[in-house]
């Protein structure tokens, strides 16, 4: 019989984009809390950084050098990991990339490209990791989702798609392993402060006298420290809720989302600084 906690201690867990930003917080964390760790992440300098530096606390770590586009390297992810840790009980989804534009300024190509790290790549993980978990006696599949997986805004279509899309696979998913060994919790993190602003790609239609600004209004949404975000998404994962949102903005994106499901955005657009794109995609073209 499970127990009401979530214990991390001797568990294994696969982070991905574990290299920085909230990742990094997470694998240093859990590590902390005795968790063994197979690090995952594109950035080779980063990884191998975060690999030296956890090694150090006793737990067994792993590092691999993976981009998550790559079908074939990630289909033997799994067995990597198997191999090194011989179990996993929690895969936490956490690697995704920004796109800026107005959807007629987002190609198809980079459309996609945001999709398959920040949508498709958790499916095909999850898929693969699937068995391992249910081999679990306790185990979890976390899925990092955004404040914009819960409000649409303008300029971040592609994105909110993306994020919007791993909730939806993240409930149906969850309802379906229900009475299993194996758990689904849907993590919605507001303004975290990352490089996602600094990295985000934009797309190659976006006006560039838009560009600088664009980057400049993201950044200042992201205020919360990662090492404060890891905090509550563990807490979360320890307490095995379903949803945990991350930062008093994302909790009231969520209400109001629940309150106005239409028509919140009519209220938040000046709060958040997107009225002028918000008049650009109103433009003849």
């Amino acid at each position: 019989m499970r127990s009401a906690l979530y214990r991390l201690e001797g568990r294994v867990a696969v982070v991905t984009g574990a290299a920085s930003g909230i990742g990094r917080a997470l694998a240093q964390a859990l590590a902390a809390r005795r968790c063994h760790l197979a690090l995952v992440d594109r950035d080779d300098e980063g990884l191998a950084a975060l690999h030296q530096r956890l090694s150090r606390t006793g737990v067994r770590v792993t590092r691999h050098t993976l981009d998550l586009r790559d079908r074939v390297a990630s289909a033997a992810l799994a067995g990597a990991v198997l191999e090194a840790h011989a179990r996993v009980d929690l895969l936490i989804n956490n690697a995704g990339v920004a796109l800026g534009g107005l959807f007629d300024q987002v190609s198809e190509d980079e459309f996609d490209w945001l999709l398959d790290i920040n949508l498709h790549a958790p499916i095909r993980l999850t898929r693969q990791f699937l068995p391992t978990l249910r081999a679990s006696d306790d185990a979890c599949v976390v899925n990092v989702s955004s404040i914009f997986g819960l409000i649409a805004p303008v300029g971040q279509v592609a994105y909110s798609a993306s994020k919007f899309g791993l909730r939806g696979f993240s409930d149906a998913l969850r309802h379906e392993l229900e009475g299993s060994t194996v758990g689904v919790c849907l993590v919605c993190p507001g303004g975290v402060a990352t490089a996602i602003a600094r990295n985000a790609r934009l797309a190659a239609g976006l006006d560039p006298a838009q560009v600088d600004a664009g980057r400049e209004r993201m950044s200042a949404m992201l205020r919360l420290a990662p090492d404060k975000a890891a905090l509550v998404i563990l807490t979360g994962i320890a307490q095995r809720r379903a949803r945990v949102l991350v930062g008093a903005d994302a909790k009231f994106a969520s209400w109001l989302e629940r309150l106005m499901p239409v028509g919140y955005w009519r209220l938040i657009r000046r709060r958040l600084g997107f009225e002028a794109m918000t008049r650009a995609s109103m433009r003849p073209r």
